[in-house]
């Protein structure tokens, strides 16, 4: 009988140690998702806004330059492309003509790129009668204001910047903590688990609810928004694109050239994996540039599909670049020689590795480019549903907030769970470096600066 006691109560033990880990467990990892939605959610709700907006950017446009942008087709034909470049010229003596667009729409304006002052703009032209319909500020573009502010919080510059990338890989963290939390521990509801509990008088329940449901519903999506936009972070950006982009280079001669200039620095409207593409050199001699009714010829017969992108050469050896940036399927990259049209380079979709194919369907999925209007309404409803969860968050904390406290979870008193967490952390850091040097930084503030500030130290705790 002794025996059998003695059994149960090492039972009872180990079932209450069992629990006491779950919950040191649970609380440590609600702290971590606590202060990481309190520090990131701000941004979080700006990138969410932003990109929202940014997503229906052909019909904002559309609707704000309709007069410069769309026409009355005239005839069957067209003026041709360097008289529209004349045109261009007379009415903006001092500037630098840098690109020539052209679009598969019948109706709408060339869009001829120019720096005039320092300053980039670009003037609309009606290819139909060669007149001018005017102009725009690449950088007061509605649009592009949006874009500023989701990637660079427009004030702009690497703070800026890796601010963003930090708030976005802080989202991951956020999600995976966050699931952890929700996971049901006992037997499983569907009201509170996959579906929220409306009705009640605890309004607490109801908010829990209106967090932590959504939030899983969307957490794929939103999972899939960060990672289709690290591509053009600071730090993350580079290494994906070192693992991601291994083109097949195809020339009509020679090897492929030794360059430090790269294609973004000298064109337009590159697909994200031809950026770091080589720019060659155009043969010097007793040859005149082409025109670009030539170009454009050049265009057509490689078959790259409107709306395509004609960026200038820069200096005698500089390259025409025609450029597809549009749709997946048509991605296109060409340098053609100056003087004699010869193709010095070519990289098509076809050609990017698999890395790059999946970056550049995910970086059209993101802009809401990938399947037209439903892509963007479901990017949408990720980006409302993203501000929603941050909102709910706010209102479930200050209901449970004591007054004169921050309404932090209690710090863990088992020091093993409490390092196990940290460290798992610092794994995810690995992989997102921002993460784990603002762990690292976090975690000194917090045994070496917190505890020493009596008032701060209290507030938190």
């Amino acid at each position: 009988m002794e025996a059998i006691k003695l059994e149960n109560s090492t039972e009872n033990q180990e079932e209450s140690t069992k629990k006491r880990t779950r919950a040191s467990l649970y609380r440590t990892v609600w702290r971590w998702h606590f202060y990481a939605g309190l520090i990131f959610s701000p941004f979080l709700i700006i990138l969410a806004f932003s990109g929202g907006v940014y997503l229906f950017k052909p019909q904002i446009e559309s609707v704000l330059y309709k007069d410069v942008y769309y026409v009355q087709e005239e005839s069957a034909s067209t003026v041709a492309p360097s008289a529209q470049i004349e045109k261009i010229k007379e009415n903006y003596p001092e500037a630098i003509i840098t690109s020539f667009k052209t679009y598969d729409d019948p109706s709408r304006t060339n869009e001829i790129g120019i720096m005039e002052n320092e300053q980039f703009s670009s003037v609309y032209i009606n290819p139909y009668n060669g007149e001018i319909t005017g102009s725009l500020n690449n950088d007061e573009k509605l649009t592009t204001i949006f874009k500023k502010l989701h990637s660079e919080l427009i004030v702009g510059g690497t703070f800026a910047n890796r601010l963003v990338e930090l708030a976005s890989c802080w989202a991951v963290v956020l999600l995976v903590t966050g699931i952890y939390i929700w996971w049901p521990r006992n037997k499983a509801s569907i009201w509170g688990t996959i579906l929220p509990r409306l009705g009640g008088k605890n309004r607490r329940i109801f908010w829990r609810d209106m967090h932590a449901v959504p939030a899983f519903w969307l957490s794929a999506g939103i999972l899939i928004l960060v990672a289709t936009g690290l591509p053009w972070s600071g730090v993350m950006g580079p290494q994906i694109q070192k693992l991601a982009v291994a083109p097949q280079f195809a020339y009509s001669w020679g090897e492929k050239p030794e360059s430090i200039t790269y294609t973004e620095d000298v064109a337009e409207d590159i697909p994200w994996a031809n950026e770091k593409l080589p720019v060659p050199s155009s043969t010097v001699g007793e040859y005149v540039p082409l025109t670009l009714e030539e170009v454009t010829h050049i265009a057509s017969n490689e078959n790259i599909q409107k709306p395509y992108t004609i960026s200038m050469p820069e200096g005698e050896k500089g390259v025409y670049t025609i450029s597809h940036s549009a749709t997946p399927q048509n991605l296109a990259t060409i340098h053609a020689d100056q003087y004699s049209g010869a193709i010095l380079s070519d990289v098509r979709f076809n050609d990017f590795g698999f890395g790059a194919k999946m970056v550049e369907g995910g970086i059209a999925l993101h802009e809401g480019r990938l399947f037209g209007l439903a892509n963007q309404i479901i990017g949408l409803i990720v980006c409302l549903g993203l501000i929603g969860v941050v909102i709910s968050s706010f209102i479930m904390w200050r209901k449970r907030k004591p007054e004169g406290k921050l309404g932090a979870p209690a710090k863990s008193k088992d020091k093993k769970i409490t390092r196990t967490v940290f460290f798992i952390m610092l794994a995810m850091g690995i992989i997102m470096p921002l993460v784990g040097i603002s762990i690292i930084v976090v975690f000194l503030l917090d045994r070496f600066v917190l505890p020493k500030i009596k008032p701060l130290k209290a507030w938190i705790n």
